[in-house]
């Protein structure tokens, strides 16, 4: 099926191409969030009437969005969820979690700009791509944790698996100290002198 680009999508084309695509990618995702139409006579020629129109508005969107990349580019957002011990997590943090956590902090992010190709569904720092415009790509952070106190162990560089062992350690020398010292009590008891022994009857007399 062949359509006509109102935008650049990436590995596609650029604004004005008309491009050959699988009839479903098209109905689904190009023709319904308006990104290409299909490339009939009417429709090309529609185009070319608003190219000029079209090539405006597309340069400020993107003046918008490189506005906004220059402060979201690199960020780092706490996402908190419930997690085992071995921290993977119950459920999974989707774009649309990235799109609530990013409003949140003050930017504006929808979900469809999003793109997470694997589920995250562990803890720890989870690097997240967003098309903030057709031209304009940043990445972000996710710091996904139990906890804010968990969340700032992990920015300094800790994994779930490093604080599991830490604890692990702490316990185990713990239970080592513990048993040292019952030693030690018991050799106490050992050396200690052994008690007179009673003077017998004959001694008293």
């Amino acid at each position: 099926m062949e359509v006509i680009l109102l935008e650049r999508v990436a590995k596609l084309g650029q604004m004005g191409d008309v491009v050959t695509v699988k009839p479903g990618y098209a109905r689904n995702y190009l023709l319904l969030q308006g990104k290409a139409l299909t490339a009939s006579k009417e429709n090309i020629a529609q185009f070319e009437a608003q190219k000029a129109q079209l090539e405006a508005n597309n340069l400020e969107t993107k003046k918008e969005a490189e506005a906004l990349a220059q402060r979201i580019d690199g960020e780092v957002f706490v996402v908190i969820r419930s997690a085992s011990d071995g921290g993977n997590l119950y459920g999974s943090v989707t774009p649309r979690d990235v799109a609530a956590v990013t409003t949140e902090a003050g930017y504006t992010v929808e979900r469809k700009q999003v793109i997470i190709p694997l589920p995250i569904k562990e803890l720890g720092m989870h690097n997240v791509d967003i098309y903030l415009h057709p031209e304009v790509e940043v990445q972000i952070t996710l710091n996904v944790a139990r906890s804010p106190e968990e969340a700032e162990l992990q920015a300094s560089g800790k994994s779930i698996q490093d604080l599991a062992a830490e604890e692990e350690a702490a316990a185990e020398f713990e239970i080592s100290e513990l048993f040292d010292d019952i030693g030690a009590a018991s050799s106490d008891d050992d050396d200690a002198p052994a008690p007179a022994a009673e003077a017998s009857s004959d001694d008293e007399d």
